[in-house]
C-alpha cells in the first residue's frame, strides 16, 4: 500500500480514542492551532495528550480546551501552562458553518488528534453527537463479532 503525498506529511502526535467510544462523529475539519515556542518544543518530544479535551465556542471564536501538553524539558526562564485554552484557526465559513450546527443541533465539538503537517501543527477537529449507553454497547458488540470472524477466517485458511 503506497501511502499518498499527504498522508506521508502528516505525523501523529495524540489522537483521542476515547472520542470514538463517546461520540459519533458526524464531520471532521482540520484547524490550525495557535501555540507558544515551548509548546511546540514539547509537542515535538511527544508529550501531548488530548483526553477529555473539547472545543467551544467563544465570541465568534473556536478556543480548545483541557488539552495537556507538559513543559519542555529544555526550558530555561520561560514556560506554558500545560493545560491553557488555546485558539483555533479555522476559516470564517467553517466557523459559521459550527456555530450554526452546534446552537442548533446541540452537537459538540471534540479534538480527535493532533499531527504536524508540513512542520506546522494541526488540530483534527470533528462534530459530533453523544451517545448513549446502549450505543456503545452495540458498538462493543460489532467490535467483537468483528474481531470473531477475523479469527475465524484466518483459522480456516490455515
Amino acid at each position: 500500500m503506497a501511502k499518498s503525498a499527504r498522508e506521508e506529511a502528516q505525523k501523529n502526535i495524540a489522537e483521542n480514542r476515547k472520542a470514538f467510544h463517546d461520540y459519533h462523529i458526524l464531520e471532521t475539519f482540520e484547524a490550525g492551532i495557535v501555540l507558544v515556542g515551548t509548546e511546540v518544543k514539547a509537542i515535538r518530544e511527544g508529550s501531548a495528550n488530548l483526553r477529555d479535551s473539547f472545543a467551544r465556542l467563544e465570541d465568534g471564536e473556536i478556543w480548545l480546551y483541557n488539552v495537556h501538553i507538559n513543559p519542555y524539558t529544555h526550558r530555561g526562564y520561560s514556560s506554558h501552562e500545560p493545560t491553557r485554552k488555546r485558539k483555533l484557526l479555522l476559516h470564517r465559513r467553517e466557523i459559521r458553518k459550527l456555530i450554526g450546527k452546534t446552537v442548533e443541533k446541540g452537537l459538540t465539538l471534540v479534538p480527535i488528534r493532533l499531527y504536524f503537517q508540513n512542520g506546522h501543527v494541526k488540530v483534527g477537529l470533528a462534530l459530533a453527537k453523544g451517545k448513549q449507553a446502549h450505543d456503545k454497547r452495540e458498538t462493543i458488540k460489532r467490535r467483537e463479532a468483528d474481531r470473531e470472524t477475523r479469527a475465524a477466517v484466518k483459522e480456516r485458511q490455515r
